[in-house]
């Protein structure tokens, strides 16, 4: 049965949609996509928590996943599970989030007692080794240990052909991840072996409930089911986010070549490296990082850290980590055929646009997806966006996955839903709204023009 991921070419649009747990769960149920739910089952939700609110203004709505969506998916799970089995409720959001900050936007006591009512095992979880202590501008000055997953974390290695990176080359400078330890990251990406650490409460369930929030994203385009994945991983550091240095280096940091580009990567490698070995050493870097931004360009002037759509590593990440979800067995082996059962609901009713994914304005486009498929529910996603999926790296390069594949079919096979209607072909669906890339990507996201 799981097979049927891959090969689940439909998506359910819904729009007009408001915040309203019991019209949300009224739509979802119509679909029947989360009739792959029985009793016994382990189901682990994995909302969009990225962070507890916008990094520049006191906002988190287009931020993160509306606890209506969430509500409305645990009352169809207690209603399908039928007093027995697990509901998990979890992520590993950004490594300086708080995440406590974050479930007290939510109604986690109401979602308990739901379960508790209907005979299902709740829990709640923050899968995350560590959490950093940042300066405004980012700099990490500490970190703390968190308890981490409490159904322990499993290292996968998508072995050579079988990971995207096998046919990336890097430049001298590696791939960098998400802390200053960037030989940790390259120890775990040496072209031959890529490791990945995830969480067992994801890895040990049966079936993935992905819901992320419909979102743009400086280093992939977009955030939908996908790219939601690195949310499932517990060790950030792992994951290569970009290539180090400028594109004829090899590298993909910068959106452009120079000595400028090229004296400030070695500037900041060097700065990073100092602040890895010693952190006490890193509150000296916040007055540098301004001096910084002064002499080589704000973020939204500037194309750095792959924030840009040359971004050629992301991507290998993002498909990468989907592989092991659907694949992953939970001692750390890969299967050869489809092990989770999989559904994707997305919460696209206030989007985000621009500098996403922390950054983004709010869009009330009114949104909701549903489906079986993370590239078929992304590929609609970036049409209803006003984006050409074959623009977005981690979606053109998704069809062709050839050993572990993600999708079967071709993208012309796609079918969407909209409204309860029969399905239309997915070139036959129009923008929502075409948002506002972000900045790095204005001029090479969007459609050219409707067929």
């Amino acid at each position: 049965m799981t097979e049927s991921v891959i090969s689940n070419l439909t998506c359910h649009c819904f729009t007009g949609c408001e915040y309203d747990a019991e019209k949300i769960g009224r739509l979802i149920s119509s679909t029947g996509v989360l009739s792959c739910v029985h009793p016994g089952d382990r189901v682990f939700v994995k909302p969009n928590w990225v962070q507890e609110r916008h990094l520049r203004r006191d906002e988190w709505v287009q931020m993160i996943t509306h606890p209506s969506v969430i509500t409305a998916v645990i009352d169809i799970l207690v209603e399908n599970m039928a007093e027995s089995g697990t509901i998990i409720v979890g992520d590993s959001p950004m490594t300086p989030a708080n995440f406590d900050e974050i479930v007290a936007l939510m109604p986690v006591e109401e979602w308990r007692r739901k379960c508790e009512e209907g005979g299902i095992a709740f829990s709640l979880v923050d899968m995350r080794n560590e959490r950093w202590n940042v300066s405004g501008d980012g700099i990490i000055l500490s970190s703390v240990e968190l308890p981490g997953d409490p159904y322990g974390k499993t290292l996968y290695n998508v072995e050579g052909d079988l990971s995207e990176f096998f046919t990336k080359e890097t430049s001298l400078g590696g791939y960098y991840g998400a802390s200053y330890d960037i030989e940790e990251t390259n120890r775990a990406h040496d072209g031959q072996t890529n490791l990945y650490e995830m969480g067992g409460s994801v890895m040990e369930a049966d079936i993935f409930v992905n819901l992320p929030k419909l979102k743009t994203h400086k280093k992939a385009g977009m955030t939908c089911c996908l790219k939601n994945l690195v949310g499932v991983s517990t060790n950030k550091n792992l994951l290569p986010h970009h290539t180090v240095g400028a594109p004829a280096d090899g590298g993909d940091q910068f959106a452009e070549s120079g000595m400028a580009r090229k004296a400030e990567g070695v500037l900041t490698a060097r700065a990073k490296s100092i602040a890895n070995l010693a952190r006490p050493i890193a509150r000296v870097l916040v007055p540098l990082k301004w001096i910084a931004k002064k002499v080589w360009g704000d973020n939204r002037a500037v194309a750095r850290n792959g924030s840009w759509f040359g971004n050629d590593t992301l991507w290998r990440t993002i498909l990468d980590l989907n592989k092991i979800l659907l694949y992953g067995n939970p001692d750390g082996t890969l299967s050869r055929s489809v092990r989770m059962e999989y559904v994707a609901i997305v919460d696209g009713i206030v989007a985000g646009e621009g500098e996403g994914p922390l950054e983004p304005d709010p869009v009330d486009a009114g949104v909701l997806l549903c489906g079986g498929n993370p590239v078929v529910v992304d590929m609609v996603a970036s049409r209803i966006m006003g984006f050409d999926f074959q623009k977005i790296p981690s979606l053109a390069h998704a069809f062709k996955v050839e050993r572990l594949p993600l999708v079967s079919g071709l993208p012309d096979d796609v079918m969407c839903s909209m409204d309860g209607r029969n399905p239309v072909s997915f070139n036959h669906i129009s923008p929502v709204r075409r948002f506002t890339p972000p900045s790095g990507w204005v001029g090479h996201v969007e459609l050219d023009s409707l067929d």
